[in-house]
């Protein structure tokens, strides 16, 4: 029988366009976080012209999930970050830090994307901080603390020069950033061999940071996005201990296998629980919301005792 990593919620998906009170396209790639006694979900959501925003939903247990009458963020029309934003914002993902909630999010413009970084204390107002690299990058995520001094960001340039790989970066403020180096590539003939890239924002656990992270494969019939695990050392976190050679979550069900992008799972958020579970978020399909559980102890097992190279 296939070991089960990521125990799928009975409910899922947990939400869908017909959830939001305004109209939308698609509900997935959502960021979530604790604060106070709710689960905040940061969502992307297409619109019928094909560009995407960011809506809220919140959640008393982490599965039921009401969505706020207004997006929570919309592309920016004045000032330095509209140029930046015309054809959308998408793949929020979320980072409490020093008081704060750090939120990171793909900005798309004629000169392709870039990453936007916003700021924001109470989920009802948010401001935006800066643009945090260049074109062309995506999935970027920052450690919830600093680490010698500095805070610490994985991302993923898109480019084929080094091919569609996970780099570390460090800063002493959060707007610049330096000191960067490749720390994860995809693996020749492996779930992840086409592209990788950074997934919820690092989990610090006993045994070092545990980032879960996609890995695309290409097949006859298009490609596959799938879920997988890493672990960095915790007083270092550009050395990595263990990548684990299996993935953790494989397009499924129904909802993730079609829709508007079909044979996905994409996640930009987790919670980790105080009784040794993980929640897991993933986006089905570009099309809905779904999520599920797993055991922080098995994906850490799975980095140290069953490990492909993390630079092959």
């Amino acid at each position: 029988m296939k070991k089960e990593f990521v125990k799928r919620y009975k409910g899922n998906p947990i939400l869908t366009k017909k959830d939001v009170p305004y109209p939308v396209e698609t509900v997935h790639n959502a960021g979530v976080v604790k604060y106070n006694l709710e689960y905040i979900m940061l969502f992307r959501s297409h619109l019928n012209n094909g560009r995407s925003i960011i809506g809220i939903a919140r959640s008393l247990d982490g599965f039921k999930f009401k969505v706020d009458s207004k997006p929570f963020m919309v592309p920016s029309k004045n000032g330095y970050f509209a140029e930046y934003e015309e054809y959308g914002i998408e793949d929020p993902r979320i980072t409490p830090l020093e008081g704060a909630y750090y939120i990171t999010y793909s900005a798309y413009s004629r000169h392709g994307v870039r990453i936007g970084l916003a700021r924001t204390a109470d989920f009802s107002s948010v401001e935006r901080v800066a643009f945090i690299t260049q074109a062309d990058y995506r999935n970027t995520v920052i450690f919830p603390r600093k680490m010698n001094g500095y805070y610490v960001k994985l991302d993923r340039p898109h480019s084929d020069i080094s091919p569609w790989s996970i780099w570390i970066s460090f800063s002493r403020d959060l707007i610049h950033w330096g000191q960067s180096k490749v720390i994860l590539k995809p693996l020749a003939y492996h779930w992840d061999e086409m592209k990788i890239g950074a997934g919820a924002p690092p989990i610090l656990t006993k045994e070092g940071w545990l980032s879960i992270y996609h890995g695309v494969f290409q097949t006859m019939s298009g490609a596959v996005y799938r879920l997988g695990v890493m672990l960095h050392r915790v007083d270092e976190p550009s050395e990595i201990i263990g990548v684990s050679d299996k993935w953790i979550l494989s397009p499924e069900d129904e909802w993730e296998r079609t829709g508007y992008v079909p044979n996905v799972v994409f996640t930009c958020g987790a919670v980790a629980e105080n009784d040794g579970t993980l929640k897991l978020y993933w986006g089905g399909a570009d099309t809905v919301m779904c999520a599920g559980t797993a055991s922080i102890e098995e994906l850490i097992n799975l980095c140290l005792e069953d490990s492909r190279p993390a630079i092959p």
